[in-house]
């Protein structure tokens, strides 16, 4: 929990220097990552629902720019993250949108092709 704790402040504190410099509107992975990090300790079973920080980010991420190319990007995002942490569940995974009332657009899988998600 230290460790997770840690690098959310280490993530915060970089998606804040890297956000300074892009531009509005331009959706960034650091910037989904921080969103989706409250998520870990759901998404690997270490705990039986989603803070509301994870819901809250989950929420965000629905919100951000809804272009095809932005919810390929994010859904990039997400997977590149994803393979970052060990002992994912898959169903928690692919639940989560729902479980924090906030579907998403493509859904969440970590075997999903990003590049099929249709032309909004």
């Amino acid at each position: 929990m230290k460790c997770t704790v840690a690098a959310a402040v280490v993530v915060a504190a970089l998606a804040v220097a890297f956000l300074a410099e892009v531009g509005h509107g331009a959706v960034t992975c650091v910037e989904v990552d921080v969103n989706l990090l409250p998520c870990v300790e759901y998404v690997t079973g270490k705990e039986a629902k989603p803070p509301a920080l994870c819901c809250q980010g989950v929420k965000r991420i629905r919100a951000l720019p809804a272009g095809t190319a932005e919810r390929r990007f994010i859904c990039e995002c997400i997977k590149k993250a994803a393979a970052r942490f060990d002992g994912l569940k898959n169903d928690a995974i692919r639940d989560l949108p729902a479980v924090c009332g906030s579907p998403l657009p493509f859904p969440l899988a970590l075997d999903f092709d990003c590049n099929t998600i249709p032309r909004a």
